[in-house]
């Protein structure tokens, strides 16, 4: 009888990670300059656990980790963000690694075991910003019909006179030949747009924008949520911004970033993230601290506040992206939190929470999901300890399974067949993981390493000779 070791990883060594400078990745320091995006900050005496063992998910092998090509007219390599799937090609944002100015990359999966680089964009544009996310999706409207994607677009600085952040439409219908369709520009001030969504309503296209720090840094001249219509991908229009002061809990206790909680902490509120039901009927705003909320979407011009998530008065809110399940009655919550020794708080790091919308006005808590990494905090870490080791990231859902995206803990497969008693069944760790991201299509998974990039997973079918990866 065969020993399954496909979940019983286990921390067997330490991953130390190079000194760097400060790199600006989460999101609720204020600093001089006003609000970054977290200093995770990494030193060459500071050891992270790194998850060894098993590379694989349950029924899933490593199929293909290509090497991304270097694309900088300088030969530097950026680093690597979030993932999408369209039609066969896998689309692979990038970081801000030497100088960001990667743009989106696009392999085409023909032969998943053997994906081919077959074209970059956004990466000449606008100088001086990083391109993280990019949704592409078919879009047929009165002036554009064909596969459209959204870039999103941020400054690495926002006082650098030639950037300017947002998002960019391309046309991509033939994946080896993109063409610029438009750029939708938030304010100056703002670094840019951080994540996005695109959805059709109808024969309307229209793109979710989370713009974090718009809102204090305008002083409430352009907001961290808008809604833009992008039917014509050459005329993007502004539809509607989202003010937090509508929502009943908040009102004027709220000075565009910072909000008296009725728990009486102080938190932190911007908008981190959005997607969207498939039909564009609802929105699911990630606004850290204030939960995920969840607006009627139905009249695009003007959304309807409905309810959001809730959380103890120890829990770090952190509320960084969603993704839906069972026919669009779950909300899937995922909380990046990489300070698990913040005071005042439960000493963990970030986990994942699931509840019920069937009543979008009252979400109920079902159960939350917590692995061996949560609570794996070194005993002598500093207050301020940050590590990309342990918190977990982004979710994607596909059936009965959730796929979660941790860093150095790789890819995290969970059963949520039943979602009050979320089940972890697998993990895929690459080595030397920091896996920003995942996207599940039917016939494969994906994960983008911010190291080395695209990694495919594919099924083995029992196969258990199919790769020396497979342990069963």
């Amino acid at each position: 009888m065969k020993k399954n070791f496909l979940f019983k990883t286990s921390i067997a060594g330490m991953l130390v990670f190079s000194a760097l400078a400060p790199v600006g990745l989460a999101h609720d320091a204020l600093d001089e300059t006003g609000l970054i995006k977290g200093d995770r900050t990494y030193y060459d005496d500071l050891a992270v656990p790194q998850m060894k063992g098993s590379k694989n998910l349950k029924h899933l092998y490593e199929a293909a980790a290509p090497e991304m090509n270097v694309v900088r007219e300088d030969g530097k390599q950026n680093s690597f963000a979030d993932v999408y799937s369209h039609k066969g090609f896998a689309y692979v944002g990038t970081h801000t690694r030497n100088g960001g100015n990667g743009g989106v990359r696009v392999l085409d999966l023909k032969d998943p075991s053997n994906p081919k680089e077959v074209a970059v964009f956004a990466h000449n544009d606008i100088p001086g910003t990083w391109h993280e996310k990019v949704i592409v999706k078919s879009v047929n409207t009165a002036d554009f019909k064909g596969d459209l994607a959204v870039v999103s677009v941020q400054q690495l600085n926002r006082n650098n006179p030639d950037s300017k952040g947002g998002f960019l439409l391309y046309d991509v219908t033939d994946p080896y030949q993109p063409q610029k369709l438009g750029f939708w520009e938030v304010t100056k001030q703002t670094t840019g747009t951080h994540e996005l969504y695109l959805t059709m309503q109808g024969n309307r296209a229209l793109v979710l924008a989370a713009s974090p720090y718009a809102d204090y840094y305008s002083h409430g001249k352009a907001r961290d949520f808008q809604v833009v219509d992008v039917s014509n991908p050459t005329e993007p229009t502004t539809l509607w911004q989202f003010d937090p002061r509508s929502v009943p809990e908040v009102g004027t206790d709220f000075n565009g970033y910072h909000w008296d909680s009725p728990d009486g902490k102080t938190r932190p509120v911007f908008n981190h993230s959005v997607i969207a039901d498939n039909n564009g009927r609802y929105a699911y705003v990630s606004m850290w601290d204030l939960g995920t909320v969840i607006f009627d979407l139905k009249n695009p011009e003007k959304p309807v506040y409905l309810g959001r998530t809730e959380f103890a008065t120890d829990q770090q809110g952190s509320a960084h992206s969603a993704a839906l399940a069972k026919g669009d009655t779950i909300l899937i919550e995922t909380r990046e939190v990489y300070q698990p020794l913040k005071s005042g708080f439960e000493a963990a790091f970030g986990y994942t929470r699931i509840f019920d919308i069937r009543d979008k006005t009252n979400p109920v808590l079902l159960s939350e999901f917590k692995t061996d990494l949560t609570t794996d905090i070194p005993e002598d870490a500093p207050p301020t300890y940050a590590t990309f080791s342990n918190t977990v990231h982004d979710p994607k859902v596909h059936g009965n399974t959730l796929y979660l995206s941790y860093y150095a803990g790789g890819v995290i497969a969970v059963d949520i067949t039943n979602p009050s008693e979320p089940t972890e069944i697998g993990r895929y760790t690459p080595e030397s993981a920091n896996v920003w991201g995942v996207f599940v299509d039917k016939n494969f998974v994906l994960a983008s390493d911010m190291g080395s990039g695209l990694k495919v997973l594919l099924k083995n079918n029992g196969n258990g000779n199919k790769s020396n990866r497979i342990l069963e």
